[in-house]
């Protein structure tokens, strides 16, 4: 039996996962230095060095089932943009999006612990840690969305997986949830309606707009009338039926909506990288990096 305090160790002197710490370990008997070899021989230490790194490119994809009815985007980050165009890390991305939607995953943990649809004998962590040994970089299952629909769930990628969006929509046609995937992906929609915008929020924006109305030079009591009218133009950007129609400003979504006997249950939109904080270096030193 190994003893927690060895996979401790192990742990932080390569930085694997438990798992992977405590395999080795009995594979061989307790012996830390074989067990340490074992681990590099299998990619696993060499990926742990990488971990620190920080990845903020990569993809987004989506997979939605054959019936229509079940449909996930994922976002898979790397540490450069050159690996977003490798086909081996497109696959990759492409199997989590598909592990997704047939394994139904509460959390990434449990996708990462699920086994793989993709590869035969292997945990879909696995099977992350030889993508990170044989390309060559940090990579990281950042997050997914998994929708199933009543009516359908339709996706969206925008340029080359930089954006994915996915809806789920209670009825509708494909054509229309399409429409909304673009709208979404372009304006940014965040709620459906503006009953799910937090009150906290609300209020923060009032403040903010009551607070600029009163420095144009009105009176408090005129001022919070302003923002009133004003809070509405906040709902119109960030409310996906307040907000215009890209295809025809004309209408709102809302009225695109019964036109078309078509109703939103709900959407989720990721940009690749968004949240991550990026560290700045130039060439020549991303160069003398590479070398060491």
């Amino acid at each position: 039996m190994v003893s927690a305090s060895l996979v401790k160790e192990l742990r932080e002197k390569t930085g694997a996962g438990m798992m992977d710490c405590k395999k080795v370990l009995t594979e061989t008997d307790g012996d830390m230095e074989k067990a340490i070899d074992l681990l590099r021989e299998r990619g696993i230490a060499k990926a742990a060095k990488k971990s620190g790194r920080v990845a903020a490119e990569g993809l987004v994809e989506g997979y939605i089932s054959a019936d229509g009815k079940i449909g996930a985007i994922v976002e898979v980050n790397s540490e450069t943009d050159f690996v977003a165009k490798n086909e081996e890390f497109k696959k990759f991305v492409a199997d989590v999006a598909r592990q997704v939607v047939e394994k139904n995953p509460a959390t990434v943990e449990e996708l990462l612990a699920q086994k793989s649809i993709a590869v035969a004998g292997k945990t879909v962590n696995e099977v992350l840690i030889e993508k990170i040994a044989t390309i060559g970089e940090n990579l990281n299952i950042r997050r997914f969305a998994r929708f199933e629909a009543e009516g359908l769930v339709e996706k969206y990628i925008h340029g080359d997986g930089k954006i994915a969006v996915l809806v789920n929509m209670k009825k509708g046609t494909s054509e229309v949830a399409k429409d909304l995937c673009m709208q979404i992906a372009a304006a940014r929609a965040e709620f459906v309606t503006r009953d799910q915008v937090p009150a906290d929020r609300v209020a923060k924006e009032k403040e903010i707009l009551k607070a600029q109305t009163m420095n144009e030079g009105k009176p408090e009591a005129i001022a919070e009338r302003i923002v009133e009218g004003r809070i509405n133009k906040f709902y119109g950007e960030i409310c996906l039926v307040e907000q215009e129609f890209v295809k025809n400003p004309d209408i709102k979504i809302e009225q695109l909506l019964k036109e078309k006997d078509a109703e939103v249950v709900e959407f989720a939109r990721f940009e690749k990288g968004e949240g991550i904080e990026k560290k700045e270096e130039n060439f020549a030193e991303e160069v003398m990096n590479q070398l060491k």
